[in-house]
């Protein structure tokens, strides 16, 4: 019964909340950055009603464009600190999130991102305060939106995925309107549903769980099994707004979850595969979760029986298949199931897809060894590492 709760934003959710976002910035200050992705949000009419409705601020405004790396950060610092931006606000998916966030943390000071990026920076604490900063998210998968990491990549044969991670980059306000999940293509649905259900899995499998991730995780775990599908159809139907408003407030939850409790082998893997190879991250988690979650089921039971994960996966697999009545061991089993079938339905794309090879596993064992590998409920060697990306080759 022992926790903490780190710190978390003020929470908006609900359909049609966007129309709160202009008083929620003027409420931070007149001098506002907007950070948006190149082409959805922009590409609607909400965007020329929020610039209308905020023409007495002074506006400036910037695109992200594929997963930020630092020099994007410090060229946005650049750029905006003369203008004595007073409010951050970022509209879009995980990396506009990101970046928004690690820009709204650095503008005060006008520093360089590297001089805090984890592991590969210059190890300079980084202390704040950020400015206020706004998260909107138009995706469902990353739960940017409720955590204190910004998630900064570079990608190729040195690449990395990092975090600039500090309490105060909480967003000063999550606002979650499910509605703006409709400009997201049914591919985008799937890989970002699979993140987030994958954070979700994750977190309530993690070694760091406790009673209060545990029941955030079963209660959107419940809601995300209902709505996925429906979401990823999608539609005007009142079933595809209900799956929307499910598959945002899953990815709301597993931002909290996973920033309380942390993650897992998935994840532990994501990180390589972002930074070596052109997969966007909901694929890459998208791609192994079945797998993982078999292999971790099936190392648990050889090595250590009495682990509380596997009654937690079989409660997973319970609430995913809507079959209550099974046994633990039926219901494990329903579970990776089930993740396939998601898996297979939404076509997830395999790693080969992207060019990973038999002779690219060795570094990406060696590269999954972070934060999100610690939390895994069973301890993996470097062949069952192997094993697993095997698995999606």
């Amino acid at each position: 019964m022992n926790f903490r709760v780190a710190a978390l934003p003020a929470i908006r959710f609900g359909a049609g909340s966007l129309a709160e976002l202009p008083a929620l910035v003027r409420a931070q200050g007149h001098r506002i950055l907007l950070v948006t992705g190149a082409r959805a949000f922009r590409a609607t009419p909400a965007w020329q009603v929020l610039t209308e409705a905020l023409s007495d601020c002074e506006c400036h405004d910037m695109v992200v464009e594929g997963e930020p790396g630092p020099q994007l950060v410090d060229a946005a610092v650049a750029r905006f600190r003369p203008a004595n931006i007073e409010v951050v606000v970022g509209i879009g998916g995980g990396s506009v999130l990101d970046a928004a966030k690690a820009i709204a943390g650095l503008l005060p000071f006008g520093n360089s991102v590297l001089d805090h990026l984890e592991g590969v920076g210059r190890g300079l604490p980084y202390t704040g305060p950020a400015l206020p900063f706004i998260a909107v998210p138009t995706t469902a998968g990353t739960g940017s939106e409720a955590t204190k990491n910004a998630v900064l990549s570079e990608r190729g044969e040195n690449g990395y995925k990092k975090s600039f991670r500090h309490d105060t980059l909480v967003p000063r306000v999550a606002l979650v309107d499910p509605e703006l999940l409709r400009s997201c293509p049914p591919s985008r649905i799937a890989a970002n549903g699979m993140d987030a259900l994958t954070q979700l899995l994750e977190s309530y499998v993690s070694t760091r769980a406790s009673v209060f991730t545990d029941a955030l995780a079963r209660d959107a775990l419940q809601r995300v099994a209902h709505g996925f599908e429906a979401a990823w159809r999608g539609g005007d139907s009142a079933e595809a707004g209900q799956g929307r408003a499910a598959m945002a407030y899953g990815a709301l939850v597993s931002g909290i979850t996973l920033a309380q409790a942390g993650l897992g082998s998935v994840h532990g893997l994501a990180s390589p595969l972002g930074a070596f190879f052109p997969i966007p991250h909901g694929e890459a988690c998208g791609t192994l979760v079945a797998a993982a979650t078999r292999i971790n089921i099936n190392l648990l039971h050889e090595r250590a029986p009495d682990s509380i994960a596997l009654h937690k996966y079989a409660e997973a697999g319970r609430i995913l298949s809507g079959q209550h009545g099974l046994s633990d061991a039926e219901a494990q089993d329903a579970l990776v199931a089930k993740l396939g079938a998601w898996t297979e339905m939404m076509e997830i794309p395999r790693l080969g897809q992207f060019g990973i090879t038999e002779d690219d596993i060795p570094r990406i064992v060696a590269g999954s060894r972070g934060n999100s590998m610690q939390t895994n409920p069973i301890v993996m060697s470097d062949e069952e590492i192997a094993q697993l990306v095997r698995m999606r080759l």
